[in-house]
């Protein structure tokens, strides 16, 4: 199977028998898709982020990136790009559960790899094997060591849960690793193993729930790039919440998916999800609200492909009485008090970003009309030194290979809505719109982490993107790439003039 520079698609389709004489236990579309992420791209991919790095490198030199965090990047964006290509070219081929179980031990290992050397990396460089202005790991640790000792002393969670001061959306992940503490003897390097396993994990799950809505080459394809994206590794070494966070966001939408196509469902299809869901509002209240309702509109706008009339009325039921439970106390006053405050803390938090020391004094014209026609592929990357932002220098490669799969998810958007296929395709849709426009409102739009929910669904739409390619796309691919550059050397410029260094 060889890449082909005009996009043509082979009259197979590009799947044959290989050399192991495995069969292929799949059928093929009867409309040919591409089902390998061609070189064309990825090599312009590489090429693109070098370029840019050389270009912004050479315009700011006082303040170009220290090699260290060069050498990451060249990791994150060649690691990506490269194996993604090889990977969904040599797996195309293999039986559902050869791939399955190349799937889940590759990205077991390749976590399981950072994990070891993040832990020491940092250990090195920090004294502590927390990253670079670690406070909310610093916490998060904190908190689990303090309700490990509670339990083990027998004062029980009320001193704990008393400090929250009513504030529950962040009590799960302290809970979480208070309870492990317990078993592990307060072990942040056994949690962080886990964190390997949940995210080797995700990558099946994505697998699954991208075979159900599009095809099995999409489901590899979105498998395979959710296993390689350098943001979905880097988390599983620090000590914060989005590796679980994701797990559980990820598992609810393809169990609540499940739910929706299966023709015969119980109470055993229906309880998982709404079980899910409501533990997400422990995690993030924005997220759980989200979640229910991507559910409740994929239930009342979903195609009748998808679930029938009877089988919907009875879901809405369910959901309804979900929100009643979850969405009520304390948790409907979080969910009220984000909603009134997301405009002011927007704007509040840009203008305290203009005017702290170390801020960028144009930070404070930024809002969600800058925001909002770009979330889908924020934040952008640090390409250059600044002050207090090593963590965002160190994974510049990744912010970039967002960046840069944008332009699939974005073509893979234009196919649904000019082949009006919306309404089959509502419960990851209104998921990611919903989030993402939160996260939009916010005071957290340019913050990486707060990406990490949306980010494998996102990757699932760019694979939709790239296997609905023709050959008159690439006009289009060729104008991203330069709108990219231009958009990577504004930002590196706008990150040292609103400090005074440009």
């Amino acid at each position: 199977m060889t890449d082909s520079a005009d996009l043509k698609l082979p009259p197979d389709g590009g799947l044959k028998a290989d050399s192991t004489n495995e069969t292929i236990n799949y059928q093929l579309s009867t409309n040919h898709v591409l089902n390998y992420f061609p070189k064309y791209f990825t090599d312009k991919a590489i090429l693109l982020y070098v370029a840019a790095l050389v270009v912004v490198s050479m315009l700011f030199f006082a303040h170009a990136l220290p090699v260290m965090f060069v050498a990451f990047g060249l990791v994150e964006v060649i690691g990506f790009f490269y194996f993604s290509n090889l990977l969904t070219k040599r797996w195309a081929n293999y039986t559902h559960k050869r791939f399955r179980n190349n799937l889940f031990y590759t990205a077991f290992f390749i976590r399981l790899a950072w994990v070891i050397f993040s832990y020491f990396f940092y250990t090195a460089l920090n004294g502590k094997p927390f990253e670079f202005e670690s406070a909310d790991a610093s916490y998060y640790n904190y908190a689990g060591t303090w309700v490990h000792s509670l339990i083990m002393n027998g004062q029980g969670l009320k001193p704990f849960m008393d400090s929250l001061k009513g504030g529950y959306s962040d009590a799960g992940y302290s809970l979480y690793l208070g309870f492990q503490y317990i078993l592990t003897d307060d072990s942040i390097f056994i949690a962080r193993l886990l964190k390997a396993l949940y995210g080797a994990l995700t990558c099946l799950f994505i697998y699954k729930l991208a075979v159900r809505n599009f095809s099995e080459e999409v489901g590899r394809m979105a498998a395979i790039f959710c296993m390689l994206m350098p943001g979905l590794i880097y988390y599983c070494g620090l000590h914060v919440k989005e590796i679980e966070m994701v797990f559980l966001t990820v598992w609810y939408v393809e169990r609540a998916d499940s739910m929706l196509r299966n023709k015969n469902f119980n109470f055993a299809e229906i309880a998982p999800p709404l079980v899910i869901a409501g533990s997400l509002f422990f995690l993030r209240t924005v997220l759980g609200v989200t979640a229910l309702f991507a559910l409740f509109t994929a239930l009342v706008f979903s195609s009748t492909k998808v679930v029938g009339w009877g089988k919907r009325a009875v879901l809405i039921v369910w959901v309804l009485a979900t929100v009643a439970f979850f969405i009520g106390g304390r948790i409907s006053t979080e969910v009220e008090e984000v909603w009134k405050a997301s405009r002011s803390n927007q704007l509040e938090s840009m203008q305290y970003r203009s005017v702290q020391e170390g801020g960028n004094k144009f930070a404070k014209y930024a809002s969600s009309a800058v925001f909002a026609p770009i979330i889908i592929i924020m934040p952008f990357p640090t390409m250059v030194n600044t002050v207090g932002q090593q963590n965002s220098q160190l994974f510049h490669g990744g912010n970039y290979v967002k960046n840069f799969m944008g332009f699939f998810i974005v073509m893979a958007i234009v196919w649904v809505i000019v082949n009006k296929k919306w309404s089959e395709y509502t419960l990851v849709g209104s998921f990611v719109i919903g989030y993402l426009g939160i996260i939009a409102l916010s005071s957290f739009a340019q913050a990486e982490r707060f990406h990490q929910p949306a980010l494998p669904f996102l990757l699932m739409i760019a694979a939709f993107g790239v296997s609905k390619l023709k050959s008159k796309d690439k006009k289009y691919f060729n104008w991203y790439m330069a709108a990219l550059f231009v958009a990577l050397l504004a930002w590196s410029w706008f990150k040292l003039a609103g400090r005074g260094l440009a």
